[in-house]
């Protein structure tokens, strides 16, 4: 069998979201360990400048439209193509293990004994909920086949990833080993290498993206991520509405919103009054949003339910910027009051926290200080990079890393 490593990546890749930043840092260690990696993925997507690494991609379809965050029937129909693709990667090279994200797993588990690879089922969600969460379908039937679906799933891999505690929780009891399971956070971050384009992360999906500058006689309270609804973005809106009053040299700063999210956001806020005092931008590139990150007085993660926990928690913690979180369970799972200025997801609690985050020194320190301490004992590169190594131990990938050493590697 081959040496080379197949990783099955049902996302547009790469894309500036959540799974394809995962699939990217995953594959970033796993090459750095010497070992050799192909990912099939969609037509949609850049390609990563990382040495060792092919990428073979599956038709684009461009006039069916970008792939949205969540499920959807374009989502169904890439998925379709997606497994032929995968079989005729398994025809021709034969790989001895294939690393599966997300629903890839599905069709895997069933090619798994016919091609006999190892398997590692990287699950960043419970796929049924998420069936739920996006409102895809109401069935029981549908939602109960998916259940039984990933359970068997669970207990087929030979190597089970799950990205924070509470989807440990829930898959550990469906896996008749433990030992095979292994939590892995997300919480490694620094500039996505794209071919071609390595020192602007990101730049064509943002061509023409004009930053404007930060004011320096403003206090920035910045929002960076997608524009979901589940994201709080209109609580954060009645609270810095409220804060402001408090804060008037206070700017609200929210970056990663599509033109037509922007918009709303844009309407919201003059609705409320504030419309001078906030700054609504569209997707920007990773390091361009790391500048203003670097320039911003307080950050904000006003998510308002959910499980799994957020990336840029972890980059959040390292910033060496205050940050306010509400107490959900995304959140709670590695965030608490020693690190984070907590709040409940509400207009009236998130507006105190940011008072406090933006007025209380002392606090503002003392919670900086111990985030930063969480984050090199718990999430940073080394610690990352022992988890993905053990996982890697578990597949029998020792071997194979041996044979394919690496001059360097990444930071640390």
């Amino acid at each position: 069998m081959s040496d080379r490593i197949l990783v099955v990546a049902p996302q547009p890749f790469f894309t500036p979201r959540g799974t394809p930043f995962s699939v990217y840092y995953r594959t970033l260690v796993m090459a750095e360990a010497g070992l050799p990696i192909d990912i099939v993925t969609y037509g949609q997507g850049q390609d990563v400048a990382i040495p060792g690494v092919s990428i073979i991609r599956i038709p684009d379809f461009p006039w069916l439209g970008p792939v949205k965050i969540g499920p959807s029937l374009l989502k169904l129909w890439l998925d379709s193509i997606l497994v032929l693709w995968t079989i005729g990667c398994l025809v021709r090279r034969r790989y001895a293990i294939v690393h599966a994200h997300e629903e890839a797993v599905f069709f895997l588990r069933f090619l798994k004994p016919i091609f006999r690879f190892r398997l590692i089922y990287d699950m960043h969600s419970s796929l049924p909920e998420q069936l739920q969460n996006y409102q895809f379908t109401s069935s029981r039937l549908l939602i109960g086949l998916f259940e039984r679906l990933e359970a068997s799933c669970l207990k087929a891999a030979d190597a089970v990833i799950t990205i924070c505690p509470e989807l440990a929780r829930y898959a550990k009891p469906l896996m008749p080993d433990t030992s095979r399971h292994f939590l892995i956070e997300n919480s490694i971050f620094e500039p996505v290498k794209l071919a071609g384009n390595a020192a602007a992360p990101e730049a064509a999906t943002t061509a023409g993206f004009a930053a404007p500058a930060l004011p320096a006689n403003r206090r920035i309270v910045l929002y960076a991520g997608t524009f979901e609804v589940y994201q709080g973005l209109g609580t954060l809106l009645e609270a810095f509405a409220r804060a402001h009053a408090g804060c008037p040299d206070a700017l609200l700063v929210l970056i990663g919103g599509t033109a037509p999210q922007v918009a709303r956001l844009r309407e919201a806020a003059a609705s409320l009054g504030v419309a001078d005092d906030v700054m609504v931008l569209e997707r920007m590139p990773q390091a361009m949003a790391a500048r203003y990150t670097k320039g911003a007085h307080v950050l904000v993660s006003p998510r308002c339910h959910g499980t799994n926990t957020p990336l840029k928690i972890y980059e959040q913690l390292a910033s060496g910027v205050p940050l306010v979180a509400t107490n959900i369970l995304s959140h709670t799972q590695v965030l608490d009051d020693r690190v984070a200025f907590m709040v409940d997801p509400n207009p009236d609690s998130l507006a105190r926290g940011l008072i406090r985050a933006l007025t209380d020194e002392a606090a503002r320190a003392e919670v900086v200080g111990n985030a930063k301490r969480l984050y090199a004992e718990a999430y940073s590169r080394p610690v990352y990079e022992g988890k993905l190594r053990a996982v890697l131990e578990r597949v029998g990938a020792a071997e194979a890393t041996a044979r394919h050493p690496v001059a360097s590697h990444g930071k640390t």
